[in-house]
């Protein structure tokens, strides 16, 4: 937290003011500019809600000013979260990422990577259906090509990317040799999903293990990521890890 001197108007003596405070004064020496990617709403066909809600909250918390974005297009498949089994049902992922955004959400095609400081996209499974096809072709994945070109266009601009879960994929196939974390590679009750660690570094990226309250950070590639829930948790250490990986991305913002 930043504090900054002032005179007291009762006494003339120097008193400090708190980050809030220091917001409403110097907002534009602050306030970062950050796009967040959403895939659609529910962590089986979209946007893991309880990660997107606690990288809003940090972001909000640290004075940020944030906007949303997610394709205008059709999900790979709509799932009932109750059975977790596909419906015949169809939605748009767009239309999907306004029930987390309340309505304030743009279409991904109007991203205008220099209007921000920095790009964050939580998980969830909308990241490897939607926004790359990893779910089905796992380290052979294709990333949708309007999200390659905003991941290397921000790369190339020196701008941060933090990523959550399942979405440090979508780096592994856009930077190769990257440096990142999903979590651990060895599975076990804590860790059911260590083969996707594996599977990233017989891409050819570096994996850290971190547990879910850490996050590890690329200073070369400017890129921040935690497993999140790629790990059994309680939830409050997933919203503290994502809670990392948004200061450490705004600091290299």
């Amino acid at each position: 937290m930043k504090y900054v001197p002032k005179k007291s108007f009762l006494t003339g003596a120097e008193t400090h003011i708190g980050q809030t405070e220091y917001l409403q004064i110097f907002p534009s020496t602050m306030a970062k500019r950050v796009a967040v990617i959403l895939s659609g709403c529910g962590v089986y066909d979209g946007t893991e809600i309880h990660e997107a809600s606690a990288v809003l909250v940090h972001l909000s918390r640290a004075g940020a000013k944030v906007q949303m974005f997610a394709p205008n297009a059709d999900q790979m498949h709509v799932v009932n979260h109750c059975e977790g089994k596909p419906t015949e049902e169809k939605r748009n992922i767009l239309q999907e990422s306004a029930r987390i955004a309340r309505g304030d959400v743009t279409d991904l095609a109007k991203l205008d990577v220099s209007a921000f400081d920095a790009l964050i996209i939580p998980g969830g499974f909308g990241v490897a259906k939607n926004l790359s096809d990893w779910a089905v072709k796992n380290k052979n994945l294709t990333v949708k090509p309007a999200v390659v070109k905003i991941l290397q266009d921000f790369h190339k601009s020196g701008k941060p990317l933090g990523l959550c879960c399942i979405s440090p994929v979508l780096a592994a196939k856009v930077l190769p040799g990257c440096e990142l974390t999903v979590g651990h590679d060895t599975e076990s009750d804590m860790w059911p999903h260590a083969q996707t660690a594996l599977a990233l570094k017989e891409m050819g990226c570096k994996h850290v293990n971190k547990n879910v309250d850490q996050a590890h950070v690329d200073l070369k590639n400017k890129l921040v990521t935690t497993p999140a829930f790629m790990g059994n948790a309680p939830i409050h250490k997933v919203f503290d890890g994502i809670g990392v990986m948004v200061q450490e991305t705004l600091k290299l913002a």
